[in-house]
């Protein structure tokens, strides 16, 4: 897709789902999560199919048999994916029938996952009866929600475009406030985040955000490191990131994994804790510090 067309995508798909969410009795505050979780999911199996078409003509053939052997979930990693069972695909939630619980069929998905991946234990939103009130049987939120994110040019989605949506709908939902604003805190406008990086060039090494909010550092870290090295950022750096605010240290788990960066996140204060180890170690440290304090 062309810068334009991903642009184009981010503003249709936001419109969209804001446009129900206004037609609902959900504050922003109450959707950010559901929200962002859906994009994860339609995200990971958008990887998941990718990888799975690569390892299907990679693999090696057993002599024996003549036949590949079985991609295992370290052969997904490998490929930057997440190897998903069936019932955490988003095909599968697609398809389920109006008679179905679809709210809990999305809970099973994000606990099927959590169950796979030990960085994402815990974090993955399991709240989507919040998403299904009794009196919302005419607008369909959740269903309808479900359709948005399943139309073709999702599904056909490759790349990082769907760390560029994830992005614009943190910005988004932190214009309305929707929890990342609370307490007098903002998230790093992008634009800096960029000139930041920029001027320190983080390219090797450990690299550590001691308030890293939702790690919109190590997002931008992987945009230069693949610029300018044609590399992942997996192979040339390792991230580390503290932030005091447990609902951004989920955002921020949720944002790597949505752009395939492998990282540490701890839930802790960087003013009186270091978390991971880390004095003396780290070849770069960016950040923009909550001055508030």
């Amino acid at each position: 897709m062309t810068q334009k067309s991903i642009k184009q995508l981010e503003i249709e798909l936001w419109e969209a789902a804001d446009e129900l969410r206004a037609n609902s009795k959900l504050t922003a505050a109450e959707y950010k999560d559901p929200l962002l979780g859906l994009i994860l999911l339609r995200f990971a199996e958008n990887k998941y199919e990718e990888a799975k078409e690569h390892l299907a003509e990679t693999l090696p053939i057993n002599p024996r048999t003549k036949q590949r052997r079985e991609a295992t979930k370290d052969d997904f990693a490998q490929a930057g994916a997440m190897q998903l069972p069936e019932k955490a695909q988003y095909s599968y939630l697609a398809s389920l029938p109006e008679s179905e619980d679809l709210a809990e069929a999305i809970n099973t998905a994000m606990k099927l996952i959590e169950a796979e991946y030990e960085d994402l234990a815990g974090i993955l939103p399991k709240n989507y009866q919040e998403l299904t009130p009794e009196d919302d049987s005419d607008n369909n939120l959740l269903a309808n929600l479900i359709r948005i994110f399943n139309s073709d040019s999702v599904r056909n989605a490759k790349g990082d475009v769907f760390g560029r949506v994830y992005e614009y709908f943190l910005m988004k939902l932190s214009m309305m406030g929707a929890g990342a604003q609370e307490g007098g805190e903002f998230f790093t406008p992008p634009s800096l985040v960029q000139l930041i990086v920029n001027f320190i060039q983080p390219d090797h090494g450990i690299i550590h955000d001691p308030a890293c909010g939702s790690g919109g550092m190590f997002v931008q870290t992987a945009h230069f490191i693949k610029n300018t090295q044609n590399k992942s950022v997996n192979q040339a750096v390792t991230v580390y990131g503290t932030e005091y605010k447990s609902n951004n240290t989920r955002l921020a788990k949720m944002n790597l994994a949505i752009h395939g960066i492998e990282g540490k996140i701890a839930n802790n204060n960087s003013f009186y804790a270091d978390p991971h180890e880390l004095f003396g170690k780290c070849d770069f440290l960016m950040a923009n510090p909550p001055f508030n304090v």
